[in-house]
């Protein structure tokens, strides 16, 4: 494993202890942190900063690479804890819907003529989008079929994540191409974390992905309580992002979705729901009381006119939330900037401008993360002995200029942007390198995702009728 020296950057650690260092050495050795430090304070950094020689330096101080950072912002990479790899392929072919015809008319379909190879190139574009913007852990749902493959696709371009199939065997609306036996369902996504859970260091780890209550029997749902915890993962699944879902959870059920989910054991730490927009006062306290893990949106739930979830009140309550962007084809990116900013602006109108601080917005998109993940001891801030997932940003450009006495935290969430990120590197390995990917051909994805929509697109009959 190599050792990395990123020499003279302003840190925004996300460690209390620390706050923001005006200039600060990082020393990764192998896959973790080994030291933090004010440049020219350790040992490591023996000049004051870096020469305009960096192979000399890099000789001098007994490290693989020196990373000059002068000048620029070092930062805990994104953590986005709901996404959809498997729908990044579908980014545009279903747009200007609400949730339930999104789900049925075009989403569905689409999930259920993927292949093993659109699945691959599917999620090495969600990826790639993902590195790019400086998300280096995510929290993943794929669809029914062809999990594997998104799980090679991860594997392939070093970005950590949880992921899981999708299970769904219920439903009068689930098209064939999706709907699956309850023990089909558990039996394939039990091999699926044999095979996956803490592959590569722990950098990828299983989670039991039921869809949500609609499509799924209270069996199902048992059983993966039971199994998960068995196992010591996690449990992923949507939860009230829309009204007409409830309405479809109370015909059913007779109770509401969190209700549903409390009746059958499901509700607790390991738990993470995603949306979470339509509760009552008694499900937000259900869900405080079990600490389970809530997932904004803001993106995705403008876009469907799902709705704006209490999140403020959420976390005044003390429930732990973070942040994802959702599927590509209900918000049409996978920024996390973008996803900031509108956390931190669409709670303002409705409570008053200091209802998201644009500091608690940047600490639900790092730390909040890594809690819905469950590893806040692992990843979220810049400290020694943690995982080195780091990004280097400029934010030097117009657009988040001037740069003096300004709070570094609202210049991140309100101010920049995907492009600003340099440098972005997950578990020690250097993933892009000055805006240049160094795991992934970025040409070739793009290349084989159009292709592979094409035959997806045949395949579902929701190609336009001159394309059929």
């Amino acid at each position: 494993m190599s050792k990395i020296l990123i020499r003279g950057g302003k840190v925004v650690t996300m460690n209390e202890k620390q706050g923001i260092l005006e200039s600060a050495d990082i020393l990764i050795d192998g896959r973790r942190i080994a030291s933090v430090t004010p440049t020219g304070e350790g040992p490591e950094t023996r000049s004051d900063v870096p020469g305009d020689n960096l192979e000399n330096d890099r000789h001098l101080h007994d490290v693989d690479m020196i990373i000059d950072a002068r000048g620029k912002v070092v930062m805990p990479g994104f953590v986005q804890s709901h996404v959809h790899l498997c729908q990044t392929l579908f980014r545009g072919q279903a747009d200007d819907l609400e949730l339930m015809d999104w789900l049925k008319l075009r989403i569905w379909p689409l999930e259920g003529a993927h292949d093993e190879d659109s699945i691959y190139w599917s999620a090495m574009l969600g990826i790639t989008e993902l590195i790019k913007g400086g998300t280096t852990s995510i929290i993943d749902m794929e669809t029914v079929h062809h999990t594997d493959r998104a799980f090679s696709a991860i594997d392939d371009s070093g970005i950590r994540a949880t992921s899981g199939k999708v299970m769904m065997d219920y439903g009068d609306d689930v098209p064939q191409t999706l709907m699956e036996s309850t023990e089909d369902s558990l039996r394939e996504s039990e091999a699926l974390m044999e095979k996956w859970h803490m592959h590569d260091g722990g950098r990828i780890r299983y989670a039991f992905t039921p869809r949500f209550v609609v499509s799924c029997t209270d069996q199902l749902l048992m059983r993966v309580r039971d199994m998960a915890r068995a196992s010591g993962v996690l449990v992923h699944t949507h939860a009230s992002e829309n009204k007409g879902e409830i309405e479809l959870v109370m015909a059913d059920r007779g109770m509401r979705n969190i209700n549903c989910l409390k009746e059958l054991g499901l509700l607790g730490p390991d738990l993470v729901l995603a949306h979470c927009i339509w509760l009552n006062d008694e499900e937000m306290e259900l869900l405080r009381d079990s600490e389970t893990k809530v997932v904004h949106c803001p993106s995705s739930n403008l876009k469907l006119a799902s709705g704006v979830a209490k999140i403020p009140e959420l976390l005044d309550m003390g429930v732990f939330v973070s942040l994802g962007a959702d599927g590509a084809p209900c918000n049409n990116n996978l920024d996390a900037f973008w996803e900031m900013r509108l956390a931190a602006l669409i709670h303002k109108p409705r409570l008053g401008p200091t209802a998201m601080p644009a500091a608690k917005v940047l600490e639900m998109a790092t730390k909040g993360g890594a809690q819905a993940m469950g590893l806040e001891k692992e990843i979220g801030s810049i400290e020694p002995g943690k995982r080195a997932d780091i990004i280097i940003m400029d934010l030097n450009p117009a657009h988040a200029a001037p740069t003096q006495n300004v709070d570094l935290a609202s210049r991140i969430v309100y101010e920049a942007s995907s492009a600003d990120v340099e440098t972005t590197i997950v578990d020690g390995r250097i993933l892009m390198y000055q805006r240049q990917l160094t795991a992934i051909d970025e040409d070739e994805v793009v290349c084989e995702a159009n292709k592979a929509l094409e035959r997806v697109l045949r395949r579902s009959g929701c190609a336009p009728s001159d394309e059929k």
